[in-house]
């Protein structure tokens, strides 16, 4: 029985997706110079509709051009709702106003715990939500689907991050705001990744999955219905445990500062307070929706505030209390948070009001070990004309930039896990080598040795087995620098996350292995090497003979 459709039958209370017991959390509470990097988490804030970046901060060194694109909607240079000018030391070409909405921003900035990274997007921008959502899931590009079209790049992290995880009793991921489990979320084994606690009273969350099953048999028959019937009992008494942390946390955290009286506010209120009562989670998203403003953007022609300025004012509002909250705990050098969005929208207002699908659009990097600033500068409008439907189509930060620089400075993912995570395929290179630069303050960088420290073992989760090369014609030759005896089977995946082939493994010599791949079609794959213990995972690709 796969576990989605496990998941389906025991949905009750909306547990959308639990966290299978392959892929527990591990934390100690060790220093980061001790390479401990095991209490961070990671807080991903979904913009959803796409968000008019243009309106959200305003280039003033082309105001006037900016100005002619939008002659009803745009932001006043004047007056009580003009824009908040961000920064008057930064270069002319990174000079910025910030929406009227966006105060708690300014006030974050002015900290140094904001980072603003400009013009992002993919290589083939796809301005459908559907398409552009599962995009930004998968961790792929638009033009093709080769990081995988049914598992994401969150997912594949932590498979990849966490490999050996002691057990623990909580989920590794925690999702409120959607009532619709991320794809995000999803590992290359199609398991759910996140538990979704929308809808719910967090602090009864263990009383009502409590009671999903009953009483189990005393005795299992052994049959195939006795196989599915033995792993629904698990799984529920699983569910079960990770309900129970969840409530425990929830009840024992606090929060110490007054939250607005809005959605998002309530999300990161309840996010704040789960951290607080040791809720050792890794990764937590929410998600505030509204940003596809086709029309009534703003509430008048020279008056900004309306649709646009309510949404930026309840995100910069809630962002700011809940860093404040957690700084007032002692909690925040362990989070950081960033803003994303499916896309943006076209430089110049339609009739209505409003915008509609663009491309490009800002991301918003928080939080206390962030190095505050602006990374790129403001798109070029020129760009926008009639002929282009006036579109601002230069990418200036692919988004896996951002997520791969914090995934390995902050969160400590060595090279090998940030290219199973996401990889350029239009370009054939890795992320780690167009990391963003400064934005993790070096006192809490991750520095290159500690790169995947398993801490509290002394081991590095780094693969002991090289490949000779990553490329074959028929098989696959991989060399150690120590006894390979242990590792006894294979598996390989190809781009979809599926089986295509596995087989035993034949130690020819103590510390070389060779794995005939000759029944594999041309294509890229994922070449799991298993022991008892372990998994090492490798991309490789089948080339023609």
């Amino acid at each position: 029985m796969k576990r989605r459709n496990f998941i389906k039958l025991t949905a009750t209370a909306t547990a959308i997706g639990l966290l299978p017991f392959e892929l527990k959390a591990m934390l100690s509470k060790l220093s980061i110079d001790e390479c401990d990097f095991s209490n961070r988490k990671l807080i991903l804030v979904n913009l959803s509709g796409g968000n008019d970046g243009l309106n959200t901060i305003i280039p003033i060194n082309q105001y006037d051009i900016y100005s002619n694109l939008r002659p009803s909607i745009k932001v006043p240079d004047f007056g009580a709702n003009s824009y908040i000018p961000l920064d008057s030391t930064l270069a002319e070409d990174q000079q910025i106003g910030l929406n009227p909405g966006l105060t708690g921003f300014k006030s974050l900035y002015d900290q140094g715990w904001l980072r603003i990274i400009q013009s992002v997007g993919y290589p083939s921008q796809n301005r459908s939500h559907f398409a552009s959502k599962d995009i930004y899931a998968t961790g792929n590009d638009g033009n093709s689907w080769v990081n995988g079209s049914d598992s994401g790049w969150i997912g594949r992290y932590m498979e990849s991050h966490y490999q050996e995880e002691l057990n623990a009793s909580y989920p590794l991921a925690v999702q409120i705001g959607s009532q619709n489990i991320s794809l995000g979320f999803h590992g290359l084994y199609e398991h759910g990744m996140a538990l979704n606690i929308t809808g719910q009273d967090v602090s009864g969350f263990y009383s009502i999955l409590s009671g999903l099953g009953g009483e189990a048999p005393e005795t299992i028959p052994n049959t195939h219905y006795g196989s599915e019937l033995e792993y629904i009992i698990q799984t529920d008494n699983l569910s079960n445990q990770y309900s129970l942390a969840i409530s425990n946390a929830f009840n024992n955290g606090q929060n110490n500062c007054s939250y607005p009286e809005t959605n998002l506010a309530d999300q990161l209120k309840t996010v704040a307070k789960l951290i607080s009562g040791g809720l050792e989670s890794k990764v937590y998203m929410v998600e505030i929706s509204g940003f596809d403003t086709h029309g009534n953007q703003i509430q008048d022609i020279g008056d900004p505030t309306g649709k646009h300025y309510e949404l930026l004012n309840e995100l910069s509002s809630a962002i700011e209390i809940f860093f404040n909250d957690l700084d007032s705990q002692g909690l925040a050098d362990d989070v950081v948070g960033v803003t994303y969005s499916e896309f943006g929208r076209k430089a110049a207002e339609n009739g209505n009001m409003g915008t509609d699908h663009g491309q490009v659009s800002p991301m918003f990097v928080f939080g206390k070990p962030i190095q505050g600033g602006v990374s790129g500068t403001n798109p070029d409008l020129t760009e926008a004309t009639s002929e282009n439907n006036f579109q601002i189509a230069t990418v200036q930060h692919d988004y896996r930039e951002t997520f791969g620089t914090i995934l390995q400075n902050f969160m400590g993912a060595n090279d090998t896990i940030i290219n199973s995570t996401f990889f350029n395929n239009t370009t054939d290179s890795s992320f780690t080598n167009v990391k963003i630069e400064n934005l993790i303050k070096a006192s809490y960088e991750v520095s290159d040795p500690c790169f995947n420290t398993m801490v509290g073992s002394g081991e590095l989760l780094t693969n002991n087995i090289e490949l000779t090369s990553n490329t074959f014609k028929s098989h696959i030759n991989l060399t150690g620098s120590q006894n390979l005896d242990n590792f006894k089977s294979f598996e390989v995946l190809n781009h979809l996350g599926q089986l295509a082939h596995e087989g035993v493994i034949s130690v020819s010599k103590s510390n070389t292995l060779k794995i005939d791949l000759e029944v594999l079609k041309t294509g890229t794959y994922i070449l799991n090497i298993k022991s008892s213990t372990k998994v090492e995972r490798y991309k490789i690709e089948k080339i023609e003979r």
